[in-house]
């Protein structure tokens, strides 16, 4: 894809969002644009970086790693949106700008152990298996405050907020409840008071959903075939 084209599916997205807002009554700035830029070329992500895009999101942390090698995606951040595994943590954090794909005491811990040794603090965002779906990660709605719990024992982790891929629905109404559960468990945490979780970014919406989620109080949208089109079969 040229940058032309990429240009033009930007100005599509920002428009449909600042259509969302607007009828949501929300401000322009209350909702960062993450390109999902997965198997996508160095060159190309380069290219979207010249863009009205806020920021990148890599699902793997080989493609993060090899594309930041490459300075692709400055002066823009980037943030790993996808499941991380304990053997790739400290990849991860010495490459991401926030990993959003916490999901276990574990992983929490692990993060923590790394970026001390990196003398670094690390943003973080705890991913929520809303409906429990097994081909998803995420932590259940019913274990989530326990994690924040133990992000206490964390200083050099910092929680900014929640991150969900929720069931696809093909009813807008049916999609705008899972939002909408998703949004009512992000203001239940911020009301918990715990001292190193603070509820600043509620990361959800995607490609094919970002409008219902903005709608429900998303303040990140994670977009990747509307931006790129179809994912292509580049591999690292």
């Amino acid at each position: 894809m040229t940058k032309e084209q990429m240009q033009a599916q930007v100005e599509t997205v920002r428009s449909k969002m600042q259509k969302a807002l607007q009828t949501a009554g929300r401000k322009q700035s209350e909702v960062l644009l993450c390109a999902a830029s997965k198997t996508q070329t160095a060159q190309t992500v380069a290219l979207a970086a010249e863009l009205d895009i806020d920021l990148f999101g890599e699902n793997r942390v080989q493609e993060l790693t090899e594309k930041c090698s490459q300075n692709a995606y400055a002066p823009k951040p980037v943030h790993l949106i996808g499941q991380l595994q304990t053997n790739k943590v400290k990849y991860a954090v010495r490459s991401a700008s926030m990993i959003e794909s916490v999901d276990c005491e574990k992983l929490l811990f692990a993060i923590q152990k790394e970026a001390f040794k990196q003398q670094k603090t690390m943003p973080v965002l705890v991913q929520v298996n809303l409906a429990n779906e097994p081909t998803k990660g995420g932590i259940l709605p019913e274990n989530l405050f326990s994690l924040l719990q133990a992000a206490e024992q964390c200083p050099n982790v910092q929680m900014k907020g929640l991150m969900c891929i929720p069931p696809k629905e093909e009813n807008e109404i049916r999609q705008r409840r899972w939002f909408e559960k998703m949004r009512r468990l992000f203001e239940s945490a911020a009301e918990q008071g715990f001292s190193n979780s603070k509820m600043e970014i509620l990361s959800m919406g995607m490609s094919h959903d970002f409008v219902s989620a903005i709608l429900e109080g998303s303040t990140m949208i994670r977009v990747g075939t509307a931006l790129f089109g179809s994912r292509s079969s580049l591999k690292f």
